[in-house]
């Protein structure tokens, strides 16, 4: 289901964020959590540590990344088609997609933190949102950072796949970053094999991106933020990334990027934004730019839908 072949799908989309608001991701037997056992187990068992070919390493991540996602995919698609149960499904399929109220709780969390004077517990609560070490993170840049990067992989990306494709679209979406997030790192072990799943979410990436980058330039100081984006955005080491952050620090009129220390070791990072330095207050204001786009995006989505079928 989509804009293009169902008309009530703004009203599903709307459904679903709503259903994310009131209940959350499931706290217990979360669908993720199977799936990335799955991950896991297939990685060990298709790539062994032993050295392998790298175009060998290539073509069995590339398989494995079909396995995974095809039949799910396909299974999704069969169900979103079927009279009664398509328009449930999809429901369903983009609430477990979404990570709106997730990213609030997280990003919250450190905030509360901040505002008791806990900085220990706001750099281990700012550790669960992002992948570098928790003792040397500064917990302000760091959230902010986060919530603009996972507006668009925890929210906008899963939307924007939804308008396109319904629930199974959502569905490869969330289970392709997934597997980014857990194969897509430049280490010995999974440089190659994890290449196809890293390579497939830039791509799946490249266009919601780009309109979560435009989203915070509307919501935010936009010209600004359009500067930071063309001037920044290619100095970034992810293609998808960079638009997105140096857009959202842009519209907020902060500094983000510079030096993080990822498993012992001290990287710097490209500066994003132009301003001072994100403070606590920061944070509630990244959340609000994410909030405002996702009203944004089911205005559009319901625009679009009265204009289609009017």
């Amino acid at each position: 289901m989509s804009l293009s072949n169902y008309p009530t799908a703004p009203l599903v989309l709307f459904a679903a964020v709503m259903l994310d608001f009131w209940l959350g991701e499931p706290r217990r037997f979360h669908p993720l959590v199977g799936f990335g056992n799955i991950v896991n187990r297939m990685e060990v068992g298709l790539n062994p540590p032993s050295r392998q070919a790298h175009r060998l390493q290539r073509i069995t991540g590339l398989l494995a990344v079909a396995m995974l996602l095809l039949p799910a995919v396909l299974f999704a698609a069969w169900l979103g088609k079927q009279p009664l149960l398509g328009p449930v499904t999809d429901m369903l399929l983009l609430y477990f997609a979404i990570g709106h109220k997730s990213l609030h709780d997280h990003a919250n969390a450190v905030a509360k933190a901040l505002a008791a004077g806990d900085e220990a517990g706001a750099r281990h609560r700012a550790s669960m949102m992002v992948s570098r070490d928790s003792a040397a993170i500064d917990p302000v840049p760091a959230a902010t950072e986060s919530v603009l990067e996972n507006g668009n992989d925890g929210v906008f990306g899963a939307i924007f796949w939804f308008l396109v494709a319904g629930g199974a679209g959502a569905l490869m979406f969330r289970l392709a970053n997934t597997l980014d997030a857990m194969w897509g790192y430049r280490t010995p072990r999974l440089l190659y094999f994890g290449w196809a799943a890293a390579r497939f979410d830039d791509a799946l990436n490249y266009v919601p991106a780009r309109l979560t980058a435009l989203t915070y330039a509307l919501l935010g100081e936009t010209r600004l933020a359009l500067t930071c984006w063309r001037r920044q955005a290619p100095a970034w080491d992810s293609p998808n990334a960079g638009p997105v952050m140096a857009a959202g620090a842009g519209a907020l009129g902060v500094r983000l990027g510079g030096a993080a220390r990822y498993q012992g070791e001290w990287h710097e990072r490209p500066v994003l934004g132009a301003g001072p330095a994100p403070i606590a207050d920061d944070i509630g204001r990244a959340l609000r730019l994410v909030r405002h786009g996702v009203w944004l995006w089911l205005a559009l989505a319901l625009l679009a839908g009265g204009l289609l079928y009017a």
